[in-house]
């Protein structure tokens, strides 16, 4: 099937899985760059992923300290991982922090970067929000910037309206190039999809076989981390136009997807790879986050794999 993407943004689109990844950290809380760089190459080489997305939610972006931040870029890009295949998180509740996250990304030859709203003020209009994009992409200043919007509302307190990305969209048609929709709103998912030339990912792979009928790519997801492959495989047959075969495919990812959000996903994700590879350090997470009980990590792998055959 063909994609609803004007051929001029087909270099800044990943066909496919991308994995926000899980950021992992030593005993003292700082970042583990040998775990994370290993995590990353993993999701591209054997985990299914075609990109990632460091630092985003499910990375504990905002536990996380600007210079933290690209210092594992550049770890990530020194170990060999592709700047072009990576979508970095790196929206702050100020212009000045989000610019040089933003600069950085860009000037390392990223793919795009993922710009939450500013989020700390509620209640703020799409015109302020309008400005805020406006005035982000004057600072990078930079011919090679490419915007993913990011909108998780339940998380961020200020999401993105239609009409305003569709204002962004169409007065920065280069650079606001497409958006991840974490609202997990099939309504607005597609109604984004319905925007002539915006590359729209929904945020979790439970819609993915609808949203590729709509034209998506394919779809950003936190279970990338652990179940990439089995996401990945029922994107790839429907871009093949294997509908049934997608369909039956998608229901055991969907049973894992829903038993994962009946816990702590980020805990429970890093517990689970401690387990799995033996490295406890997978089970640290930053405050106000806290490593999940060992009867309910034993619940859930249980779970797991009586219900779903599934082990990491």
């Amino acid at each position: 099937m063909s994609l609803n993407i004007p051929h001029r943004y087909e270099d800044a689109m990943l066909k496919g899985l991308i994995s926000p990844v899980l950021t992992p950290f030593n005993d003292d809380l700082t970042i583990a760059t040998d775990l994370y760089t290993a995590m990353a190459k993993r999701l591209l080489s054997e985990g299914g992923c075609a990109g990632l997305a460091p630092f985003g939610t499910t990375g504990e972006a905002l536990s996380v300290g600007i210079d933290e931040r690209m210092a594992a870029l550049d770890a990530l890009i020194k170990a060999g991982v592709d700047p072009k295949v990576m979508i970095p998180g790196t929206g702050l509740t100020n212009l000045v922090d989000t610019a040089k996250l933003t600069r950085h990304a860009v000037d390392h030859g990223c793919l795009g970067a993922m710009i939450l709203p500013a989020f700390y003020f509620k209640g703020v209009s799409d015109d302020g929000l309008f400005s805020y994009y406006s005035r982000l992409i004057e600072m990078v200043n930079h011919p090679d910037l490419r915007i993913y919007l990011y909108h998780i509302p339940q998380v961020s307190g200020v999401g993105l309206s239609i009409d305003l990305v569709r204002r962004l969209h169409s007065t920065f048609p280069d650079v606001v190039v497409g958006i991840k929709d974490s609202s997990g709103d099939w309504e607005n998912t597609k109604a984004l999809l319905d925007i002539k030339g915006l590359i729209t990912y929904p945020g979790a792979e439970l819609p993915v076989i609808e949203a590729v009928e709509a034209g998506a790519p394919g779809c950003i997801s936190a279970t990338a981390n652990l179940n990439g492959q089995r996401i990945a495989e029922v994107i790839d047959l429907c871009h093949q136009g294997e509908w049934d075969k997608a369909r039956e495919k998608h229901q055991l990812v969907r049973g894992i997807r829903l038993l994962f959000q009946d816990y702590a996903p980020i805990p429970a994700q890093k517990a689970l790879l401690a387990r799995a590879l033996g490295e406890p350090r997978w089970n640290n997470l930053r405050p106000p986050l806290m490593a999940m009980p060992e009867d309910k990590v034993i619940a859930l792998e249980t779970a797991l794999k009586n219900e779903f055959g599934f082990s990491i």
